[in-house]
């Protein structure tokens, strides 16, 4: 007789939702349940703090495998993504030599941007000599007027050494890039240029030529849903253009490459990418494509720059990488991880290296290639795929009802949502709704970057402004803190902020690091204390430092009497700080103190006075 298994959750009694809930409600003693756990994204819904298989027994997202339609589970039977690197040299020889490099390092996909004046089949000769077409994809650019000039040379390459059956790559045209950058209209010419590279590309049939940089919006501070809704708007609108000027459906499908973003928001991420394949796939079926393998999107992912920052610049890597997790999971294409130095200076090679090596861990010791959607049939994160692709949905019909992706471009409506987008974020950053570890939160006190700044970037003047309109915003989240500490760097004397800790050992403990944080974001030498038995002790001590700035750091209870005392000794020879908000504030103001700092105050705008008043 066989023996009989036990179940382990045959030993528990199942548990409805409404039971959980009334669990949750007891352990909040009187809290709104809606107030405290659930959380309201920036994507416009709400995310609960618990899910169930009910929370996705009507979506449909949950229907279709891996490598089937809508492809929201994925386009492939494997989850084997390919690890690209930029390859950024001063010579098409340079380039070929790192790319080799690179490549025998592991990489598996190489983007290059060609100049300009360099285009030509010898440039790609020399750049791709001794690369195996069939094993490395091959990502080209140059400057938009000359894209159709790489692709003639690119495609009499591919034909030269026999490789159109196994070469796989793209180039990336994007003729949309100028008026995104600096306003006014795309490239006239730029439909009739893409149907010329598709028509070129023909006998390539693993060589796209039409971009979506929808990585654009991303590295501007647009939200998850805003890059989703315009990539695909912008992928429709290159759909319709190119069906409407002859060019078959699925050949325009299959010429269309998206390359996007990744923010930091790791689930919400993760479904970014599941939503995009779901949501594509049905508008590419509404072409009528003969296949329904045209509705597949290829997407290549690269790690944000909007959040990398120039203090503490390693923790640029910890971002990076949860970013690239949550790609790898989500079942891209390629993944590119921006190396850690870029907002600064160009990549080294040590920067380089840690960025393949970001995406080896996740292959070589994580595995995440070997399993295709982990996710998938996740509670939350089908939830969340729902919910981004809904979001998106009317964000792209908006697109749409307004004439098309193009035209909002044109008219400046899609940079101004976006740079709204930026605009809010730079603010949530300002009060620390947004925290970016090393920047508003945590500073390094003491270091210095000055001096590792190097300036970089295109010469051939694609860059330049057309002045015709708004473009997106190129400033990083953390651009307006870094304008604080260079400026507290490059100035004659940094000022000096001393903690006058005294009374309640809790409190002013709490306050001191609350406080040197906070004053920490302008680069300010810091002079902590364990604390002083009186307010003249306290102020003696910051006048034999040379305080610039003196804060009181106590209880509430104690700075009714305390910060009197301690404004009057100071008597206008140091700026006098109160770490908190407490109930005697008004009090406190009448006597003429005007300086609180808490969790409410605008960090940003306060250090920027300090800045203004102290920095000489």
């Amino acid at each position: 007789m066989a023996e009989k298994k036990e179940k382990l959750f045959d030993q528990f009694p199942p548990i409805s939702t409404e039971e959980w809930r009334a669990k949750v409600d007891a352990d909040l003693k009187g809290v709104p349940f809606e107030k405290k756990l659930v959380w309201r994204t920036n994507e416009g819904f709400n995310v609960n703090p618990m899910y169930r298989a009910e929370d996705i027994a009507d979506l449909k997202t949950t229907d279709s495998l891996p490598g089937e339609y809508p492809f929201v589970r994925g386009t492939r039977n494997d989850n084997n993504w390919l690890t690209r690197q930029e390859i950024i040299a001063d010579s098409m020889e340079e380039a070929n030599a790192k790319a080799i490099d690179a490549i025998a390092k592991g990489v598996n996909s190489i983007y290059c941007k060609i100049p300009a004046e360099q285009v030509g089949v010898a440039a790609i000769e020399t750049l791709l000599k001794g690369i195996d077409l069939a094993a490395v994809e091959v990502n080209l650019g140059t400057c938009q007027r000359h894209t159709l000039e790489l692709g003639k040379a690119l495609v009499a390459y591919i034909n030269a050494v026999g490789a159109a059956e196994t070469f796989h790559g793209s180039i990336n045209y994007n003729p949309v890039r100028r008026a995104l950058r600096h306003g006014g209209e795309i490239l006239a010419d730029a439909v009739e240029v893409a149907k010329e590279l598709i028509a070129m590309a023909a006998p390539v049939k693993g060589l796209r030529v039409v971009s979506v940089d929808s990585v654009m919006f991303n590295n501007a501070g647009a939200y998850i849903y805003q890059e989703l809704g315009y990539a695909l708007a912008w992928g429709a609108q290159w759909m319709t253009a190119l069906t409407e000027a002859g060019v078959d459906a699925d050949a325009a499908a299959k010429a269309i490459k998206f390359n996007m973003g990744i923010s930091s928001n790791y689930f919400l991420e993760l479904a970014k990418f599941r939503a995009a394949r779901m949501l594509w796939a049905q508008i590419v079926k509404q072409y009528a494509p003969k296949c329904d393998c045209s509705c597949k999107m290829v997407c290549h992912a690269e790690t944000s720059k909007f959040n990398q920052t120039i203090f503490d610049a390693h923790v640029n890597l910890l971002r990076s990488q949860t970013e690239a997790m949550s790609a790898a999971l989500a079942g891209v294409d390629s993944i590119t991880v921006v190396p850690f130095d870029a907002p600064y200076q160009t990549p080294d090679a040590f920067s380089e290296r840690i960025a393949r090596n970001q995406q080896f861990l996740l292959k070589e010791e994580s595995h995440l290639d070997k399993v295709v959607d982990p996710a998938g049939g996740s509670y939350y994160v089908e939830t969340l795929t729902a919910s981004i692709a809904e979001q998106a949905w009317k964000l792209f019909l908006e697109v749409q009802d307004a004439e098309g992706f193009f035209k909002a471009v044109a008219n400046g409506a899609v940079q101004k949502a976006v740079n709204e987008s930026s605009e809010k974020r730079h603010s949530d950053m300002a009060r620390r709704k947004e925290i970016l570890l090393g920047t508003n939160q945590y500073p390094n006190f003491n270091e210095m970057a000055a001096d590792k700044i190097k300036k970089c970037g295109c010469k051939c003047g694609c860059n330049e402004s057309a002045g015709e309109g708004v473009g997106l915003s190129a400033k990083r989240q953390a651009s307006d803190f870094e304008d604080l500490r260079l400026a507290t760097e490059r100035a004659a004397n940094r000022p000096k902020v001393f903690m006058l800790t005294i009374g309640n050992l809790a409190m002013r403990l709490a306050r001191a690091q609350f406080s040197s944080n906070f004053f920490g974001c302008a680069g300010y030498e810091i002079i902590d204390n364990i604390g002083f038995d009186t307010v003249a002790d306290g102020v003696k001590a910051a006048f034999d430092k040379q305080a610039d700035v003196v804060v009181l750091c106590s209880s509430d209870d104690e700075y009714a009497e305390l910060a009197p005392e301690a404004f009057k000794l100071i008597d206008g020879k140091a700026k006098f700080v109160v770490a908190g908000a407490p109930a005697c504030m008004e009090d406190l103001q009448k006597l003429g103190i005007s300086e609180f700092i808490h969790v409410r105050s605008n960090v940003l705008e306060t250090l920027q006075k300090f800045n203004s008043e102290l920095l000489k």
